[in-house]
């Protein structure tokens, strides 16, 4: 309850968020403001091709060098792309936080973007693009964004597509590069047993005296949706449904509302309604839940079944039925009581693990500009009333609201 990180700033104003912790593993990552949201027309996979190239070469390491760093000492390197965000990370043991902030920060300021690299990561990535393709349950989730957020950077899949992927040079990386890549839209995240001021006088070295400014950017707001119902014969085997809508972005005063409703209605539990219903009671179905994605301003919420052909008009039906019962039915107290108990439980969990804690910490500070504490995070989950949860089920769960996408068997 007392977990309380503390900010800093670099010389070169970079921010950066640490938390003290005793374990001999540390963690440090580097966030930026550059997802694929951010991509212009003609760049789509973009940021997902850049965090694969960072790692092929900088001006002071070959691309096996870059690799071996942290791994020969036991430490692990690793990057990911979301549609807000790149980060590049690395866990290690705390002795060799020189060695992981000098790795990062070659990476990040450093990187060289060979040809020949550039070339064979295009069909690493070309295959990552054909294995999704492959795979209905995957593509479905992906395909449901492009028809949420139609002519939209949010609707493009990470991935890109192979005409785009195919289309990328080394110029393209710099100038994506070039643009986001500064201490006002990037922030450092650290969790381990480093003092906070031989932390920062190692960053200060690897990061203080990069200072290029650019103006912030801002993507562009999605366009209001026309709500759709769509089936393709697009499966194998199995039937795959996707059914949701649009929902609040986290900037909007009632996200953790709407969190603990999705919850309730599909989360990870397995008490959770869709799964006490549809797989539980009926048994219709293995894979199903809910989830809520939220971005700066807007956000989207959606319910994933997978179930045998025969059962899938059943599947919907009921889907449908305990979304209503959201705008229908208040919570009881006890109900909310539970299902409070319950997302406080899911929070503490995931502070469980310091590795995805630092992750949390760098996307908040880069987007909320602070970190609420896990008491501040029970305290507004305590504070949620049934009226609240019922009202925000009204404003985006109503029937002529909701979506779907189904792919039916061939």
């Amino acid at each position: 309850m007392n977990i309380e990180p503390s900010v800093y700033q670099l010389d070169n104003g970079m921010r950066v968020v640490y938390l003290h912790d005793p374990s001999i593993v540390a963690h440090l990552g580097v966030t930026v403001r550059a997802g694929s949201r951010y991509e212009s027309e003609n760049e789509e996979g973009l940021a997902h091709f850049l965090e694969h190239c960072i790692f092929k070469g900088t001006k002071n390491r070959r691309a096996f060098h870059v690799l071996s760093r942290l791994d020969s000492v036991g430490g692990e390197l690793n990057a990911y792309t979301t549609k807000e965000e790149v980060c590049v990370y690395g866990s290690f043991t705390k002795e060799h936080l020189k060695r992981a902030s000098d790795l990062l920060a070659d990476i990040i300021f450093n990187s060289t973007f060979p040809e020949k690299e550039i070339e064979k990561e295009k069909e690493v990535i070309l295959d990552e693009i054909n294995s999704y393709l492959d795979s209905p349950s995957d593509r479905i989730f992906d395909d449901f964004e492009s028809y949420l957020f139609p002519e939209n950077a949010l609707g493009k899949n990470i991935l890109g597509t192979v005409d785009s992927v195919q289309s990328f040079q080394k110029s393209d990386l710099e100038r994506y590069v070039k643009k986001f890549f500064y201490p006002e839209n990037m922030v450092i995240s650290f969790i381990g047993n480093v003092k906070a001021e031989d932390l920062l006088k190692q960053l200060n070295k690897d990061f203080g005296h990069f200072s290029h400014r650019e103006e912030l950017s801002h993507p562009i707001e999605p366009k209001p949706l026309v709500p759709f119902n769509i089936e393709k014969a697009d499966a194998n085997y199995q039937a795959h449904i996707m059914i949701g809508g649009r929902a609040p972005g986290y900037n909007h005063p009632n996200r953790r509302v709407f969190t603990l409703l999705i919850n309730i209605l599909g989360g990870p539990a397995l008490n959770s309604r869709l799964g006490l219903s549809i797989r539980e009671k009926y048994g219709y179905t293995y894979n199903i839940d809910a989830s809520y994605t939220p971005f700066e301003e807007v956000g989207y919420w959606n319910v994933y079944a997978g179930t045998d052909p025969k059962y899938q008009k059943k599947t919907i039906k009921l889907i449908l039925k305990e979304i209503q019962r959201f705008i229908d039915e208040p919570l009881t107290e006890n109900q909310l009581k539970k299902a409070k108990q319950q997302m406080k439980g899911h929070f503490a969990l995931g502070m469980d693990s310091n590795g995805s804690v630092m992750l949390n910490f760098g996307k908040s500070l880069l987007v909320f500009n602070q970190i609420d504490t896990l008491a501040e995070i029970y305290e507004a989950i305590e504070s949620i009333t049934p009226t609240e949860i019922q009202e925000m089920a009204k404003e985006f769960m109503r029937p002529e609201q909701v979506s779907s996408l189904v792919y039916s068997v061939k």
